[in-house]
Formats: structure tokens, C-alpha cells, sequence
């Protein structure tokens, strides 16, 4: 099965969360959306945030209200001892469920930071990554800059060295985006973010209309 590994603090779910996990299910044929919870972030202040059982179980919580979705809330990252690295989550997924085949989903200000993240050229090459638009990003000008900087790096992690290394010019960027697993989907963009929720929240605002 093709599952996509939809991972964050999801802090609280959103209709915008919702809207990606419609369109990768209903639009882009994924059998499966795994909505991996992240653990604390070590730099947010955890007075001021749920632990990551509380959005373990609220995420779950939030999935049952929408039986149509093809969702499983994962507490995969939870169980893992740290560091908590991207790649980490994937091999791990693969290894419990090495009949399927997995594909990470980030957002367009996420793929713009992924070659700073841990094995980005493993991610990229042997799982790949559906990237959503996010307001304010230009995917194409962000892929151009990746695909630059990818083109120097060593072997193995270059599929084709030579051709880049030698005759850059004549890959586009449909050729880099088969190369590297890049995949640009049109998910709608939602006007709203789990911080604002939150705040909204606590200042004593109906948030109810947002919420998954």
C-alpha cells in the first residue's frame, strides 16, 4: 500500500490538517495517511503545550469524528528513544510494515529547510516527500536551489552523478523531481495554524469552527 507519513505536533488537528489529509487520500491515491505524532519540542515551553500522550489521544479523538478519512493516528515517534530524526521514523516504519511503501509530507517551508536535515538525501531518494503549498513560498524557486546544491554532493546519494555533475543544464525539473522523489501536490491552503487556535483559546474565543 502507498502510505503517506503525515508527521508533526498537531497541536491541536485543524480543518487545514484536514484539508491535506483529504486531498492525499482522495486526489493523490494514497491507500493510508499515517499521522505521526511528534514528541515535545525541547524548545517550546511545556507548561504551555499538551504532552505528546494528551495529542496522542486528542488526535485520535479528532480522527473517529471523521470515519470517511483513510487516517491512523501513530504514536511511532513516541515510543522512539531521542535523537528524533526524520529518516529514524521512516526506517522504523519500514521495518514494522516492509510490505508498504512510504512517502513523507511536508510543507513548502519544510522542503526549503530539508538539506539541513539528517540523511535529506536518503529521504529524498528512498522515500520521497509530497510537498503542500504554504503562503508566502515559491515551491519552483525552492526545488531550483535544492537541486544545485544536490547536484555537487558524492555518490551514492546522487542517482545519476555523472549526467548532473556533467551536463547540468539538461535535466529540468520534472527529470530532478523523478530523480529525487519530489512531489508538488495542489492541497488547498488553509488560513490558520494550531498556534493561533491556541491562542484564540485562551484569550476565551469560540474556536470551535476550526477545529478537526
Amino acid at each position: 500500500m502507498r502510505i503517506a507519513v503525515y508527521s508533526g505536533s498537531f497541536d491541536p488537528l485543524h480543518i487545514g490538517h484536514q484539508a491535506i489529509m483529504e486531498y492525499l487520500t482522495r486526489e493523490k491515491a494514497f491507500d493510508w495517511v499515517y499521522l505521526v505524532i511528534s514528541p515535545q519540542n525541547p524548545f517550546k515551553d511545556p507548561s504551555k503545550a499538551l504532552t505528546g500522550e494528551q495529542r496522542y489521544r486528542a488526535a485520535i479523538d479528532a480522527v473517529r469524528r471523521h470515519p470517511e478519512l483513510h487516517v491512523w493516528v501513530d504514536n511511532i515517534e513516541l515510543t522512539m528513544d531521542p535523537p528524533h530524526y526524520t529518516i529514524r521514523t521512516l526506517d522504523a516504519l519500514r521495518r514494522r510494515e516492509p510490505e508498504n511503501e512510504f512517502t513523507l509530507v511536508v510543507g513548502a517551508d519544510n522542503l526549503e529547510n530539508m538539506l539541513k536535515w539528517r540523511d535529506a538525501p536518503r529521504i529524498l531518494t528512498e522515500y520521497g516527500v509530497a510537498v503542500y503549498p504554504r503562503k508566502g513560498f515559491d515551491l519552483d524557486a525552492i526545488r531550483r536551489f535544492m537541486y544545485e546544491k544536490m547536484r555537487v554532493l558524492p555518490s551514492p546519494y546522487v542517482l545519476d552523478a555523472s549526467s548532473l555533475r556533467d551536463n547540468p543544464g539538461t535535466m529540468g525539473l520534472e527529470d530532478h523531481d523523478r530523480l529525487y522523489k519530489i512531489e508538488i501536490i495542489d492541497a488547498p491552503i488553509v488560513d490558520i495554524s494550531s498556534t493561533r487556535i491556541r491562542e484564540g483559546i485562551a484569550a476565551g474565543e469560540d474556536m470551535s469552527a476550526w477545529m478537526m
